[in-house]
């Protein structure tokens, strides 16, 4: 590798991980990257169990490494809060949002840094993310596709790319997405730096789900690329939603395994950063799509999840907020309409 290949900040945000922390950074460790280039900077959100005696109790073994700095709250910030903190403390030129539930491949930054040290446009990159189990507190990886990337519908229904599939050549193309999903991106930092709003970089309206969506939503309407790398692996326990929606019925069970503040908060900040980044042309091109699945869904919600209605509220006292932030956004979009309208499937 060449000596000018750029640092590389490795950020970790994590509460009650310690059954993930350790093949976490392990995984970290075995990376095919000159290490003295490599910070590694964790956040802990207020861990109740042995997350943070890990944390300090694995530092020696990172003596190789540019930095291993480890901080933490007294309360729980929420992730993307908790990246934001260890953003203004990184040096690195590129930045990766690590999830604790995640192993990388001993590879995962050598092309995807590579292409982007070549293409000055690209803002983030999307890795091939396989699913992982874990037994008996042992990793078992799999070569079942857990994301590739979002793509959006005219529905606005957003997917993860490939989810539940076994890998396959359609799985092996580099090539540009919709976005980046938040369980471990590669950001450019002046990308970051770039779709700040307001002085934020992800909304804290938030505080939880749907950041990822909204960032990659903005960053395509500041003209950032978003670029899905097969060649850059890592695996995920992604405890809530393994389960590959093929009908109503698994779609049903699939729901009940995510916790009811999720649900209520993905309905409410999914239609935030709709309402904040969606081109009012593009609304009206697709409104028969999007009025038939918000049709869809609040009949299910009516029926199944009613207390996700309590969120209206919410977005009722926060919707003059939203619509201050989409101001910024429009009169700063380099993205015309018809450019964000080719990612509607």
């Amino acid at each position: 590798m060449s000596s000018a290949q750029p640092r590389i900040s490795i950020n970790l945000v994590v509460m009650n991980g310690e059954k993930y922390i350790r093949h976490c950074l392990n995984s970290v460790k075995n990376l095919n990257y000159p290490h003295d280039l490599i910070e590694l900077n964790i956040f802990d959100n207020n861990s109740s169990d042995k997350t943070l005696s890990i944390i300090k109790e694995m530092a020696g073994s990172f003596d190789d490494f540019g930095s291993y700095i480890y901080t933490g709250s007294s309360k729980n910030i929420g992730m993307w809060a908790g990246q934001e903190n260890l953003l203004k403390q990184s040096i690195g030129k590129y930045i990766i949002f690590l999830s604790v539930d995640i192993l990388l491949d001993k590879n995962f930054l050598v092309n995807s840094i590579q292409l982007m040290e070549h293409d000055a446009t690209i803002g983030a990159i999307q890795a091939k993310i396989y699913r992982f189990d874990l037994i008996n507190n042992n990793p078992r990886i799999t070569n079942i596709i857990d994301t590739c990337g979002f793509e959006i519908y005219k529905s606005r229904r957003i997917v993860n790319i490939g989810h539940g599939q076994e890998d396959g050549i359609e799985f092996s193309k580099t090539g540009r997405i919709f976005g980046v999903e938040g369980a471990v991106p590669i950001f450019r930092k002046d990308a970051l730096e770039d779709i700040k709003i307001l002085g934020e970089i992800y909304d804290h309206d938030f505080f939880w789900y749907a950041e990822d969506l909204d960032i990659a939503w903005r960053m395509n309407m500041f003209g950032w690329k978003q670029v899905f790398m097969p060649q850059s692996k890592a695996w995920h326990d992604r405890q809530t939603t393994k389960a590959f929606s093929c009908n109503i019925s698994d779609f049903i069970r699939g729901r009940r395994n995510i916790p009811m503040n999720k649900r209520r908060l993905e309905w409410r900040n999914i239609r935030f950063a709709l309402i904040k980044n969606d081109y009012t042309i593009n609304v009206l091109r697709d409104i028969l799509h999007i009025v038939k699945r918000e049709t869809m869904m609040l009949g299910y919600i009516i029926i199944f999840e009613p207390s996700v209605l309590l969120e209206i509220s919410t977005l009722i006292r926060k919707l003059p907020r939203m619509m201050a932030k989409r101001k910024v956004i429009m009169h700063r979009a380099k993205a015309s309409a018809n450019d964000i309208r080719k990612w509607f499937k």
